[in-house]
Parts: structure tokens; C-alpha cells; sequence
């Protein structure tokens, strides 16, 4: 990830929670000291745990922040994570807003790498799409990448994607293709989404990039495949799950987009334990 926007989200996250101040610390002394322990509290892959040492760095440089495991690695039920040290205040200003953020991303990248199995592809990439949660694209995406997948692209700004919208404001898609050539420069790829065999063809014809095979079954996908020179790259895309991946291992396609990667997780339960002054109090 891109520490320089991360440090910046996580800032607005954390004033988000914190406001003018935590008014339940209170509680506590600046002399009173703790160490909390982040442990997994479901089986799964961890992404995300480099947020704790820039979100703490934000708010407490004196808090000492220990990753006891690493992003990518497949986690078990009651395993510690992180291990932090430092004034009690401040460790429990942190600990809802990253515990958040690191079990959405965690819940991310355990979707992808069961997706990544699924398939069994040595060829066939799995990758996401713009179907992210509103200011987390970056932390999302950095999570598929943690679970073994692959970045599609990363906004409206850095490939071309001609769907049938475009293409119906272009006129065709030679026209649509030729139309962003011209505009942009060769550094841009340009991908069409193409729904029938007649559309395939015409998109071969204009030579994109990279060619979507929208909605289609592996049979077509594995006949379609066979018409498209090697120049150009080759996906497939809609209604595609984590129970029908299995039946495109076979297709030759380059890569497989699924939407479901971030837009349906369900966040990987996490819990923070406390102690302090050999009392133990658990952060739900």
C-alpha cells in the first residue's frame, strides 16, 4: 500500500471515532501503562497489520506496536496477531477503528485465497473489480493481493473499460476503440466487453488490449478463447462465484474478475485483549 494515503485515511478514520477526545479515558491516568493482544477469533488469511504501527504511530508515537504475524499468512482461531505496549489511553483510542479496518481486509483476502484454491489455475488469475467500499478501494484491493489475487484496474483513471454504453455512444466498437487510441496516450490500456460472438469479432477486429467475456458459460469462454490472437489478453466476468470457479479452470481465459472479492464479506471476527496491572478486560 501507499503509506502516504493510508497515514491519510487512517487519519479521518480515527477522527471519526475520536472527535474532540475519548471521553472514557477519563479513566486512566497518563502514568497507567498496558499491553493489548490482537487475536484471530475465526480461521482465515490476515491483511492488513501494517495499519496498526501507522495508525498508532498517528496517535501515540510512544506506543510500541509488534506484528507477530505477516500479511498473506493463513491464521487460525485464537492465534495472536499483534502485540502492543504503551499508555492505556491511547491503545484503546486505536483499537475499534483498526480492529475494523485489518478484519475487513482479512475477510478480503480469505475470499480471495479461497477463490485462488478453487480454481487451481496455474495460468488464470483471479482478479478484483471497482465493486470496493467507498473510501477503502486502496486498503481492498492491497487485501486481494494479500490472499494471492490480482489488481484489475484501480479506478475510471488508469485503463479504458468500453462497455455497451460506450460503445452505443461510439457507434461500434472499432469506432469506440479508435476514438480513446487517438485521445490518450500508449501507456493506456484500452478493454472491451464484448457479449455475443458478432461483438468478439468486431473487438478482435479493433485490437484492444484485452477483451471481457461478459455473462458467458465455460463452454462458450473455452470457444471463445480459441478466436482471440495471443496479443490480446482475455477475461472473464459476471455471476462467477466462489462455488462455480472450479468450471473455468479449464478455459484458457486469462483472467477471472469477481465483484464478490469486496462488495459481499463478511468481516473476519478479531477481539483485542487488554491487561493491565495484571487485570485483563476483553475490547469487543
Amino acid at each position: 500500500m501507499n503509506r502516504l494515503k493510508a497515514e491519510q485515511a487512517l487519519k479521518q478514520f480515527l477522527l471519526e471515532d475520536i472527535g474532540d477526545r475519548d471521553v472514557s479515558s477519563v479513566l486512566f491516568c497518563d502514568t497507567d501503562h498496558g499491553e493489548a493482544i490482537v487475536r484471530m477469533k475465526q480461521d482465515g488469511v490476515i491483511a492488513g497489520l501494517d495499519c496498526y504501527i501507522w495508525g498508532y504511530g498517528l496517535l501515540d508515537a510512544s506506543v510500541s506496536v509488534e506484528l507477530l504475524k505477516r500479511d498473506g499468512d493463513r491464521v487460525q482461531a485464537g492465534e495472536a496477531v499483534v502485540k502492543l505496549t504503551g499508555p492505556v489511553a491511547s491503545l484503546l483510542a486505536g483499537e475499534r477503528v483498526l480492529l475494523n479496518l485489518v478484519q475487513r481486509m482479512s475477510a478480503v483476502a480469505t475470499l480471495t485465497a479461497k477463490c485462488v484454491d478453487a480454481l487451481g489455475s496455474s495460468h488464470t488469475k483471479i482478479v478484483d473489480t471497482r465493486k470496493t467500499t467507498p473510501g477503502l478501494r486502496m486498503f481492498e484491493k492491497y487485501a486481494v493481493r494479500a490472499g494471492g489475487g490480482f489488481n484489475h484496474r484501480s479506478g475510471l483513471y488508469d485503463a479504458v473499460m468500453l462497455k455497451d454504453n460506450h460503445i452505443a455512444a461510439a457507434g461500434s466498437i472499432i469506432e469506440a476503440v479508435k476514438k480513446v487510441r487517438d485521445s490518450l496516450g500508449h501507456m493506456t490500456m484500452i478493454e472491451v466487453e464484448v457479449e455475443t460472438e458478432k461483438q468478439l469479432m468486431e473487438a478482435i477486429e479493433a485490437q484492444p488490449d484485452a477483451i471481457m467475456f461478459d455473462n458467458q458459460s465455460p463452454e462458450t469462454i473455452r470457444q471463445w478463447v480459441q478466436l482471440v490472437p495471443e496479443s490480446i489478453r482475455t477475461e472473464a466476468s459476471g455471476g462467477i462465484d466462489l462455488e462455480k470457479l472450479a468450471l473455468y479452470r479449464d478455459t484458457g481465459v486469462d483472467v477471472i474478475s469477481i465483484g464478490a472479492l469486496t462488495h459481499s464479506v463478511s468481516n473476519l471476527d478479531m477481539s483485542m485483549n487488554l491487561s493491565i496491572s495484571h487485570k485483563e478486560v476483553l475490547v469487543r
